[in-house]
């Protein structure tokens, strides 16, 4: 258990002077870092899904760090975690599946994973787990931990209000606290008697004020005489296996449009280059497209449109101010289901649409999501430029109301649950 405030330094402190001292420094020049020493290390446990999880989960650890300098993290982890201090005992793109038929082929594995967690934290508790994303896998978790004893906390609210409402029993059951990264879920959460926190977005804290397209432009060295298309067909191989194909057609019809048109697609993670160029070959573009490695903020910053599966870089994409267009499809049995018990309670689906008071980004699921229609909406956006002023103008306002510091907003939130010792 954790002391909160500095306690007095003395021959019983677990930091040696220089480094006391140094905390003493940085906590009087910045009033915001509030460390807790204690003779007694603090333990966090996290469990993160994929790379998006990954990132939040490296960013709560850094802001942790700055309360609780001595504090250890372990669980399943990204490379951003790892990098940032955390023990790791399984990859997170380990729970990179999606929808509701999908993960059956791999449950097996993560039902064996999900019952090595509960048994090593039982046998070693920490202070507290934090769940981030991967609700289908989390939720589960938290539930078996917090009925023994251990304080729970799940960072990134499930679409809960969008779809399957009934889950928030089960949430009700499985979080002492609910990270909530927009700004109506609170208000959800408290209605239906969940305690919850809205920490603000982490993309929003991280976007800039402003991005040269043309200093992006030089430092990917592209060099264009037409427009350059952003494309990010998604981070799941499940993902880009249905939406790649697509993506690659639209791209080949911009291309009979303007032959000058280029692409810039950031792979997400190594394992799906291969995937990708073999998609563009199949399409006949692989000429007209630059492939990266990660950078997908300076490949929309490059980029006139952005073409993308819908989820986190829909946003990340308005935040930079960019006119978008998002696609998504998941297996056919899954949107059979979705369709037959009518499971999706909105209207539109990509996150932006949820922010503003019209939809602003043209969105296409399943059997909409054709070449023809993304390739259409892409031009239109290349040959609008008075609609894409209003959309930009409408995108910047977004920073100002989510960029609100949510890493260390979600760490006191963290630590709020966290018993006090006694001085």
């Amino acid at each position: 258990m954790i002391q909160y405030g500095v306690t007095a330094l003395g021959k019983d402190s677990p930091f040696p002077a220089d480094c006391a001292l140094s905390w003493i420094i940085r906590v009087a020049l910045n009033p915001s870092i509030q460390p807790c020493w204690t003779t007694s290390q603090v333990k966090i446990a996290l469990v993160a899904g994929e790379a998006s999880g990954d990132l939040l989960g490296a960013g709560l650890i850094k802001a942790l760090r700055n309360r609780v300098p001595d504090a250890t993290f372990e669980g399943v982890a990204g490379p951003a975690m790892i990098a940032a201090g955390c023990e790791c005992w399984e990859d997170a793109e380990t729970l990179a599946v999606m929808g509701l038929v999908e993960p059956l082929k791999v449950l097996p594995r993560l039902l064996r994973l999900r019952r090595s967690l509960v048994r090593r934290w039982t046998n070693d508790p920490p202070d507290v787990f934090v769940g981030i994303d991967a609700p289908d896998f989390n939720l589960g978790l938290e539930i078996k931990l917090k009925a023994r004893g251990i304080p729970t906390a799940h960072y990134v609210s499930p679409s809960v209000w969008a779809w399957r409402q009934g889950r928030i029993k089960t949430i009700r059951k499985a979080a002492d606290c609910v990270l909530c990264i927009l700004p109506f879920e609170k208000t959800f959460y408290k209605k239906h008697g969940v305690r919850a926190e809205f920490v603000g977005h982490p993309q929003a804290d991280k976007a800039p004020l402003h991005k040269d397209k043309a200093a992006a432009r030089r430092k990917l060295g592209v060099e264009s005489v037409g427009p350059i298309v952003a494309v990010l067909p998604g981070s799941r191989s499940s993902e880009v296996s249905r939406l790649g194909p697509i993506f690659a057609r639209a791209a080949s019809m911009l291309l009979e449009r303007d032959p000058n048109t280029r692409f810039i697609t950031p792979v997400a993670t190594p394992r799906l280059r291969h995937m990708i160029e073999s998609q563009l070959e199949e399409a006949g573009v692989t000429s007209a497209f630059m492939l990266l490695d990660g950078q997908s903020e300076d490949a929309m910053a490059a980029a006139e449109v952005v073409l993308l599966a819908s989820g986190t870089a829909a946003l990340e994409s308005a935040l930079l101010c960019k006119p978008t267009v998002a696609a998504y499809r998941i297996a056919p049995l899954s949107i059979a289901i979705i369709r037959t018990f009518g499971l999706i309670k909105l209207k539109n689906f990509t996150l932006p649409n949820l922010l503003t008071e019209e939809p602003l980004v043209p969105e296409f699921i399943q059997e909409d999501a054709t070449p023809q229609a993304l390739a259409h909406a892409v031009g239109e956006f290349l040959e609008s430029p008075e609609r894409v002023a209003v959309i930009r103008e409408r995108f910047a306002t977004l920073r100002t109301e989510l960029a609100l510091d949510a890493d260390q907003r979600a760490a006191e939130a963290v630590l709020s649950l966290i018993p006090q010792s006694t001085p």
